[in-house]
This record gives C-alpha cells, sequence and structure tokens, in this order.
C-alpha cells in the first residue's frame, strides 16, 4: 500500500455550538437555569409519592427527569470538550467547575427519587414496569434497584454527593491538568513536546529513537512522580471508604453492578485471559527475531517489523476508514461521513491537549463528538476507525434516548473494536506481499495485545492495589511501581525486559484516576466484538442487519439479551476461548507471513 501525503488535520476542530444553542460560554447558564427550575418542580412533586405512581405516572415522572438532565448532560458536554482542548485555559477550567457545582446542586434535589424507587417490593415495582408506556426507561429502572442493598439514607447521599465535588471530581481533574501539562525534551526537537507525541516515538523504527523517547518520558513524568502517587493513593483510599459504607464486598463489585456483569464472569474472563498470556510472549519472541535482536525491551514493543515507517495524511486515512466501513454497511459509512462533514471531531495535537482519544456520546437529541491526538502513525488511523465505532453506537442508539443510548462498559467497546477490525480486514485484503501482510498483522496483534492482554494485566496492578491499600495503607511511589512491575512481568514473561525507567509509567493512566476497574471492560468488548467479527465471516452480508440492530438497541436490554442478537452467547464459559482463538489464528498467519518473508 503506498504511503499517502503528511498533511496535518490542523483545522480539524469540532463545532461545539450546537450543544449551546450557538451561544458560546454564554449559553452554559440558561441550560443550567432551566435543569434548576425543573429539578425544583420535580423536588416539590414527587417527595414521599413515588411508591404510589401508577404506569401511566411513573412515566411523566421519569420523561420530567430525562428533560432535567438532557439540559445538564449538555451543559456538561459542553464544558468538558472545551476544557479537554486546552487542560491549562483557567476560564475553561473554571466553567467547566461551575458546571460540576451547579449540576451536583441540582442532582442532590433528585436524590429521594432513586432511593424510594429502591424502597419498593420487588412485586409492586414489576407491576407498574409492566404497564404501557416505559420502554424508553423500563431497562434503567429495573437496573437501578439492584444498587438497594448499597444505597444510603437521603441524608448521607446528599452529603457524598456534594462534598464528591471536592473530593474525587477535583482530584481527577487535577491529575487531568498534571498529566497534560508533561512536557517531554526529546533529541533532536528543539521544544518539549507533548506526552502523546513523545509515546509516538516508540513506533519508531530505530531502536536508538525508541530507547532514548522512552528514558526521556521517564525523566520527564519524574518531577510530578510524587505528585500523581499521591491523588492515587487518595482516590484508592476514598474508594475503600465509598465501599465500605455502601457494604460492597470488594473494591470490583460497584464497577460489575454498573457493568450489568457478576463478579464470576469478570473473574472467568481475566482467568482466561491470563492463561493465555503465552500469546503474547510467543509474538514478543517472534518480534525480537525478525528486529534480530537477542530480547525485547518494553519500549521495542511497538516497534514496527517491516522496513519503512508508513504514514497516512488525514485525507488519505479519512477515506480510508470511510471505504473500510462502506465495505461493511452503507449506512455505518454515511452516518460515519457526517462525522468529518459536520465537524464533529477534534484532530491535530496541541499544547496542553488532554492526552489519548474518545468518543463522548453528549445527548440523544444532537449528536456525539470524538477526540484525537493525530500524529499520522497507522495505530492512528485505527484509532480514528475505533472512535467512530463508539460514535456510530452512540448515533444508531439515539432512538432509545438518554436513559438507554448507552451500553454498559463491558459492551461499550464492541463496536469501535468491530470498526477497528473491518478496517485491519480491508488494509490485509490489499496486501499482496507476504512483508505487508506481516505488517498488518502485526499491527492487529499489538491492538488485541494491547486492548486484551495488557488490559487485563492492568486490571491485576489496579486490583492489587486497591487491595494493598486497604491493607497496607498510603503506597510508597516505590511500592505502586513495584506491583506495577510484577503484574507487567507476569505479562511479559521472559520474553521482554522491563527496565527500571518503565517501572513508573502506572503514573499517567487516567483509568485508574477516572474509573477505578474500567480497563477489564476493554478485554471483554474486545472479544465479543472478535467473536462478532466472526459471526460476520462465517454469515457475510446477511449478518449486517442484525449487527445494526444491535447498535440501535443501545442499552435497553441486558448484555446476554444483546448479544443473542448477533447470535453470540455470553452465558457460555467457552466465550472467551473462542475470541481468544482469533487472536491465537491470527499470530499463527503472523508466523507463517514471517517466514515467507525470511524473517523470524
Amino acid at each position: 500500500m503506498s504511503t499517502s501525503t503528511h498533511e496535518d488535520p490542523t483545522d480539524v476542530a469540532w463545532d461545539l455550538e450546537p450543544l449551546v444553542d450557538g451561544a458560546g460560554d454564554q449559553g452554559v447558564e440558561p441550560l443550567l437555569t432551566a435543569a434548576a427550575e425543573e429539578a425544583e418542580a420535580f423536588a416539590q412533586r414527587y417527595p414521599g409519592r413515588v411508591a404510589e405512581l401508577d404506569s401511566a405516572g411513573l412515566a411523566e415522572a421519569m420523561r420530567a427527569l430525562v428533560s432535567i438532565h438532557e439540559n445538564l448532560m449538555r451543559a456538561g458536554s459542553y464544558a468538558m470538550l472545551r476544557f479537554s482542548t486546552d487542560t491549562a485555559d483557567p476560564a475553561r477550567g473554571a466553567l467547566l467547575q461551575r458546571v460540576e457545582e451547579r449540576s451536583t446542586e441540582i442532582e442532590t434535589k433528585l436524590l429521594f427519587f432513586e432511593l424510594e424507587w429502591a424502597e419498593l417490593d420487588d412485586e409492586r415495582a414489576e407491576a407498574v414496569l409492566s404497564g404501557e408506556g416505559l420502554e424508553f426507561c423500563g431497562h434503567y429502572l429495573r437496573m437501578a434497584r439492584r444498587y438497594k442493598p448499597h444505597l444510603l439514607s437521603e441524608p448521607e447521599e446528599k452529603v457524598l454527593t456534594e462534598k464528591g465535588l471536592t473530593g474525587r471530581s477535583a482530584w481527577s481533574r487535577l491529575f487531568a491538568e498534571v498529566t497534560s501539562a508533561v512536557r517531554v525534551s526529546l533529541p533532536g526537537e528543539e521544544e518539549p513536546v507533548a506526552l502523546e507525541v513523545a509515546l509516538s516515538r516508540l513506533q519508531e523504527p530505530d531502536r536508538g529513537v525508541r530507547r532514548a523517547a522512552a528514558e526521556s518520558v521517564t525523566e520527564a513524568l519524574e518531577p510530578g512522580l510524587r505528585t500523581r502517587g499521591f491523588i492515587f493513593n487518595t482516590l484508592l483510599q476514598d474508594k475503600a471508604v465509598d465501599d465500605r459504607l455502601r457494604s460492597y464486598p470488594n473494591w470490583l463489585r460497584a464497577r460489575n453492578l454498573a457493568n450489568e456483569a457478576s463478579d464470576e464472569s469478570v473473574a472467568a474472563l481475566v482467568e482466561a485471559v491470563r492463561g493465555r498470556y503465552a500469546l503474547p510472549q510467543r509474538w514478543y519472541g517472534l518480534k525480537a527475531r525478525i528486529l534480530g535482536i537477542d530480547k525485547l525491551a518494553d519500549y521495542d514493543r511497538a516497534a514496527p517489523v517491516t522496513a519503512g515507517d508508513e504514514r497516512f495524511g488525514w485525507s488519505a486515512a479519512t477515506d480510508l476508514v470511510l471505504d473500510a466501513y462502506g465495505s461493511f454497511s452503507d449506512r455505518l459509512a454515511r452516518e460515519a461521513k457526517r462525522f468529518f462533514d459536520d465537524r464533529w471531531i477534534d484532530a491535530p495535537v496541541r499544547p496542553n491537549k488532554r492526552g489519548g482519544a474518545f468518543c463522548a456520546y453528549t445527548v440523544p437529541s444532537l449528536h456525539p463528538y470524538v477526540m484525537l491526538n493525530w500524529t499520522s502513525r497507522r495505530r492512528d488511523v485505527l484509532t480514528l476507525a475505533h472512535e467512530l465505532g463508539h460514535g456510530l453506537h452512540a448515533s444508531l442508539a439515539s432512538t432509545q434516548g438518554l436513559l438507554h443510548q448507552h451500553t454498559p462498559l463491558t459492551l461499550a467497546e464492541t463496536a469501535s473494536v468491530f470498526g477497528e477490525t473491518v478496517t485491519f480486514g480491508r488494509l490485509l485484503e490489499s496486501a499482496s506481499t507476504p512483508e505487508s501482510r506481516l505488517s498488518l498483522l502485526a499491527e492487529s496483534l499489538e491492538g488485541a495485545i494491547a486492548t486484551v492482554f495488557r488490559q487485563i494485566a492492568m486490571h491485576r496492578f489496579e486490583a492489587d492495589v486497591h487491595e494493598a491499600r486497604r491493607t497496607e495503607g498510603e503506597l510508597s511511589v516505590d511500592r505502586l511501581s513495584e506491583v506495577w512491575t510484577a503484574t507487567q512481568t507476569e505479562l511479559f514473561g521472559d520474553a521482554v525486559e522491563v527496565t527500571e525507567g518503565y517501572r513508573t509509567w502506572w503514573s499517567y493512566i487516567p483509568h485508574f484516576i477516572n474509573t477505578p476497574g474500567y480497563v477489564y471492560a476493554y478485554a471483554y468488548g474486545q472479544l465479543l466484538a472478535l467473536s462478532v467479527y466472526q459471526r460476520y465471516r462465517e454469515e457475510g452480508p446477511s449478518f449486517v442487519p442484525a449487527y445494526e440492530r444491535m447498535l440501535e438497541a443501545g442499552g435497553s436490554l441486558a448484555p446476554e439479551e444483546l448479544g443473542k442478537i448477533v447470535g453470540v452467547d455470553l452465558a457460555d464459559p467457552g466465550f472467551w476461548d473462542r475470541g481468544l482463538d482469533l487472536v491465537e489464528e491470527r499470530l499463527t498467519a503472523a508466523e507463517a507471513a514471517a517466514a515467507e518473508a525470511g524473517v523470524g
């Protein structure tokens, strides 16, 4: 495949004005005022009455709640997305804080409803839910009742909600700001670069460049290491207190409830993946032979395996991804094109921009937004396909409304990984030489390793530090680094050398801070998506309508029911292994391509 031009997407910036009716920052206040007035009316009308509501009355109340949260989410999305593109701007930070404070104040007035709903006996609740007009909220209300054993009294819930703004929320924002401010001094660069740019150097073909980049990243992380460690410690203890007050038996139960997953099923996933750590180790052994070195170091894992450093200009990447989606579904390709045409994407790397990439659903009445940090790598093309998958899921599920648009985290990665895999499929079809096939298969394998195996290793790190914080007290940076190294070494085995500098790289990962327990959902979603993709390979075009129906369903059904739409049985213990078998299939193909190319 020929390398495209190197044009950068410097002008690919999202238009956030639809969120605030074209009024800019000034448009936030009317949304908050409307939400506050509606919340006040709701708080006057419904306290003490939830148990009396029939189906029609419950539907009316839920529509009122949706209206309140629609306004709050529009304001919150605008403030968060503005802040994400410049975390050092005091005005943007102040706006975000203002929205969070007002939202907390408003949501505190509504806490009684959830508590009263949870107090209903099961028979009465189900009788009300069986009536007409509750399709837009039925599954949501049923799932909310699972928290009944963990809810506190209304005064206690109000205190925790209001204090959370100056607790977890504040610490998370501080972490985002200090991490976004990290600047890396790279050899040959006149000015320090953003962390994202420095990390992208780990994909350079020159091992000396990779080693220097890794050493520079470690050096840049060092000055704020104790601060980030303290933030992490504080949030670990904050969660321990919350879990104790709410009677959660372990650190992960709250996340599993939110994901509509049992502790047992998550444990089975973790052990299934850990039981196949030989797959990434086998790949890393092959990669070392391809690169002509005795053993990979941690900074070698993303190195290209073939000559040439394929780069993609923005236009070529856009065409490629839209073509890949079009090869699967014209409908999805048309919807994906709107992200580019209607300015729903913010792509370039900028100073103080939040790292990584994400898709924000915002509200169903508008549209999602995608943020990237584009560095013209092939990995960025796949990230674009991945985030567009999230966006398409959000777009198709918008008809479900605010309460059912989102899936649990365990299914949230399905559409994104599927879109990324379809894009790989298109690339692989056009690969005419063993070298090009090897390069693409390597990209696919490393994506799977990052999304499945590395995320489970990070989950193990997270589990161990949560337990250690609860039994040992505050954890030193060295202790955190020790746990990180142990869990990473289990993943790498003897195939990868863990360098001294890599020991501190846990300290910039936002998931540990923002969403404890999140990361295993990546593995869940990847293996589910691979199984779904396998169904597509088996059935061909006839599979597309079922896949689209699954996306359209959003979170209106339990995960098991969503899986059934596309012929996947999530309750089958062998489900995880079938997904892992597909990873091994690609590894075997990569070994064959390497042999045919005369390397490895």
